[in-house]
C-alpha cells in the first residue's frame, strides 16, 4: 500500500504539483483529429492536467492548443472565430495564432498586439491523434511513436472514453492481469487458459521506458500460458492482441476524472469494424457519447446492471469489457485512499509502477530526465502471448515476440 502522503503525490496532477510536473515531461494525447477535422473549423474544448485549453486548426492546417481565456477580459476563446490563420475572441476582437501570439486587435486605435502572448502548447498530429507537450521546452522528449501509429490506417483503431475517477485507479486497472478472468468472466468461456489456468504468477523486468511483465498461468500438458505486457511511463499499457496488440493511455483530465484512450492494431491485416471502433470492448460509438465521451452505461444509471444476466451469463451483469472496468474503478470513489489497501503477489505490477513513478518524481526534482522521457526504445515494443513448453525459459520464448520483428520502427516519420 501507499502512505496517504505518497497517494496524494501520485494522484494530484494540477499545475505545480510534483506528479503534475512529471506528467508534463511526456507527450500527452490531447484529442482525436476528427474533433477539429478541417482548417478554420470550430474550436474544441480540451481539459488536461487541470488546465482548460482550446484546440483549433487554422487556415493552413496548423493546430493550436491555447489557454482557454482571452487575456483581455477572460472571455472563453471557445466562442472564438477561427479565421485567416488565427482564433479571434468575439468580445473585443483580439486574435491569436497557434503560438499564442496576439496578431491583431480590433478595439484599440494603437495596437499593442506584439506585447501580448498567451500560453500555447506545441501540437504533434499522427495517426488520428493530436498530441501535446506541456513541460519545459528545453526538456521536450522525442516525438511519440508506437507500433499502432505505424501500421496502415485500415489496420488500426483508436477511441477514448471519460472515466469519472482519478487517473491512477483507472491506469492501475490496465496493469492488473489477475482481474480479467473474474471481472470479465463469461460463464460459457472455457477456450483459453486465461479462463481456466487459475491465478497468475508474475515476472517483471524494469526497463529504461518502464517495465515489461509476464503473467504465467497453467496450460495443458505442463506447459505455461504466458501473456506479456508493457508499461511505458507514465500511463501507457500494451497487451497482446491477435497479429498485433491493444493498449491504453490513461490521461488525467483533472484530479477526479481522466480520459482512457483505447487503441488496437494488426500488423498484417485490416481490423474488422467492431475491432476498429472498439465497440467490442464497450468503448465505441454504440457505448460512448461521442460529444462528451461519457459512457452511456454510467454511475447515474448503475451501468445498466442486469442481475439476471449476472446469474446466468457473466460475472457482473454489465455489458462491455471496459464498461465493467469503469464500473468497479469508479466505485472506489473519486480518489482511492491506497493507505487502506491489502495487496497480494498478483499486485506486483501495480506496486512496481507506483515505485517507478515515485522514483521519477525524485529524479526529475534532482534535475535529471525521468524514466521514459528521453528514450525511444519503446518504439519497438509490443505485447504478446504464447504457450511456453515445460522446460523452456519464459524470456527465451517471449522476448523475441515482444520486439518489432516486422520493421515497423523503420517507418517512424522524420520530425516536422
Amino acid at each position: 500500500m501507499l502512505t496517504r502522503e505518497e497517494n496524494e503525490l501520485l494522484t494530484r496532477t494540477g499545475p505545480g504539483t510534483p506528479m503534475g510536473d512529471l506528467a508534463r515531461r511526456y507527450w500527452i494525447p490531447a484529442l482525436l483529429s476528427w474533433e477539429i477535422p478541417e482548417p478554420d473549423c470550430p474550436p474544441a474544448h480540451v481539459r488536461l492536467l487541470g488546465e482548460e485549453l482550446i484546440a483549433f486548426r487554422d487556415t493552413e492546417g496548423r493546430i493550436g492548443l491555447l489557454e482557454e481565456h482571452c487575456p483581455h477580459r477572460q472571455t472563453s476563446l471557445w466562442f472564438g472565430r477561427n479565421e485567416e490563420s488565427g482564433l479571434r475572441c468575439v468580445y473585443h476582437g483580439w486574435k491569436f495564432d497557434v503560438t499564442g501570439q496576439c496578431v491583431h486587435m480590433m478595439n484599440e486605435q494603437e495596437s499593442f498586439a506584439d506585447k501580448v502572448r498567451i500560453t500555447a502548447y506545441p501540437a504533434y498530429e499522427a495517426s488520428g491523434v493530436v498530441w501535446t507537450y506541456m513541460g519545459p521546452p528545453e526538456s521536450t522528449p522525442p516525438l511519440p511513436h508506437y507500433e499502432w501509429t505505424l501500421v496502415p490506417e485500415e489496420n488500426r483503431g483508436v477511441t477514448k472514453v471519460r472515466y469519472e475517477c482519478n487517473w491512477l485507479q483507472a491506469f492501475e486497472g490496465t496493469m492488473d492481469t489477475a482481474h480479467a478472468p473474474i471481472l470479465h468472466r463469461t460463464f460459457a468461456r472455457t477456450d483459453s487458459p486465461l479462463w481456466t489456468g487459475g491465478a497468475p504468477r508474475l515476472e517483471l523486468d524494469v526497463t529504461d521506458y518502464g517495465y515489461r511483465y509476464f503473467s504465467v498461468r497453467k496450460g495443458e500438458d505442463e506447459s505455461s500460458f504466458v501473456k506479456g505486457y508493457q508499461f511505458i511511463m507514465p500511463w501507457t499499457q500494451i497487451r497482446a492482441g491477435a497479429d498485433g496488440a491493444d493498449g491504453h493511455y490513461c490521461v488525467p483530465i483533472d484530479d477526479e476524472t481522466c480520459m482512457m484512450w483505447n487503441w488496437g492494431y494488426k500488423v498484417h491485416t485490416p481490423l474488422a469494424e467492431e475491432e476498429k471502433n472498439q465497440n467490442r470492448f464497450g468503448n465505441g460509438p454504440a457505448h460512448v457519447d461521442q460529444n462528451t465521451f461519457r459512457s452511456v452505461r454510467n454511475v447515474d444509471n448503475e451501468y445498466h446492471i442486469d442481475r439476471e444476466m449476472q446469474r446466468k451469463v457473466n460475472f457482473t451483469g454489465i455489458v462491455g469489457t471496459n464498461t465493467q472496468d469503469r464500473a468497479v474503478q469508479e466505485s472506489m470513489g473519486k480518489i482511492l485512499d491506497r493507505s487502506k489497501e491489502r495487496l497480494g503477489p498478483t499486485d506486483r505490477a501495480i506496486i512496481v509502477a507506483r515505485q517507478l513513478m515515485l522514483e521519477a518524481v525524485r529524479v526529475m526534482q534532482e534535475g535529471e530526465a525521468p524514466r521514459g522521457a528521453a528514450t525511444t526504445s519503446y518504439y519497438t515494443v509490443r505485447g504478446a502471448q504464447a504457450m511456453v513448453p515445460e522446460g523452456r525459459e519464459i524470456r527465451d520464448v517471449m522476448l523475441p515476440l515482444m520486439e518489432d520483428a516486422d520493421g515497423l520502427s523503420e517507418k517512424v516519420p522524420a520530425a516536422r
